[in-house]
């Protein structure tokens, strides 16, 4: 994915598309990472359907404001090699990402790296030694049922959290389903060997610019039918720029 110049958008080509000159352009590979890594379960072709994961996702979260000294740490009796944490007034044991592992450490002065390379019964003892004697304070947990519990973030009790969901929801009401019902959409495809763009595909795993996955979320719109006129040509057609993906 890249940001590339329309090199002749008055001659329209004969598919419709534009011919782009790229070597004009600057090329942003942010969008092409994203694409190269997600698996299919990740990819969404509309924001309908993304919107409705990550709102899932935020229903099977919750927060809760603990002190320190009352959080338990054991390793896990079905892994030894894995950590749980117990919670106040929580019913059963949450396991921490390795974000959030990072974030419990830090809080009591821990080096998360070193314990990492522990065992977990011994790091879990270390763990403990620092929440128990460590001046107790609140914390924020965020925690997501999937299977299994999971804590994933460790925060001051005042930290305030906007939910993946509630960022799609506001780019709905400026790119309805990301389809091609408004002027933001899903990126066409420029076919290198022709130098042509062609804004108009059809949305596939492969051509999606929309991902989440169980943490994150990112989406990727375009208005490639009104590109940005930034000037004139020597020929004194528009300069145009538009953003687009190989």
């Amino acid at each position: 994915m890249g940001v590339v110049e329309v090199m002749d958008p008055v001659q329209p080509t004969r598919a419709g598309g534009w011919k782009v000159d790229v070597s004009r352009g600057e090329r942003n590979g942010r969008v092409s990472s994203e694409w190269f890594n997600r698996p299919d379960d990740e990819r969404y072709l509309s924001l309908d359907d993304l919107w409705a994961n990550v709102k899932g996702r935020s229903e099977r979260s919750r927060s809760r404001v603990v002190q320190t000294a009352d959080i338990r740490v054991d390793a896990a009796r079905d892994n030894p090699e894995r950590l749980h944490l117990m919670l106040p007034k929580a019913q059963e044991p949450v396991a921490p990402t390795h974000w959030a592992f990072g974030q419990l450490a830090s809080i009591v002065g821990a080096p998360a790296s070193y314990l990492r390379q522990l065992p977990a019964p011994l790091a879990g003892i270390n763990l403990q030694y620092g929440l128990t004697n460590h001046r107790a304070e609140q914390v924020k947990t965020f925690e997501t049922e999937d299977g299994r519990t999971e804590l994933r973030a460790v925060t001051g009790p005042d930290y305030g959290r906007i939910h993946d969901f509630e960022l799609v929801e506001a780019v709905q009401r400026i790119a309805g389903n990301g389809t091609g019902d408004t002027r933001w959409k899903v990126p066409g495809v420029l076919d290198w060997s022709t130098g042509v763009y062609n804004p108009d595909v059809e949305i596939s795993r492969d051509t999606t610019t929309l991902y989440a996955s169980d943490r994150d979320v990112f989406l990727f719109l375009v208005d490639d039918h009104n590109p940005i006129e930034a000037g004139k040509l020597p020929d004194g057609s528009p300069d145009l720029f538009c953003g687009c993906r190989p």
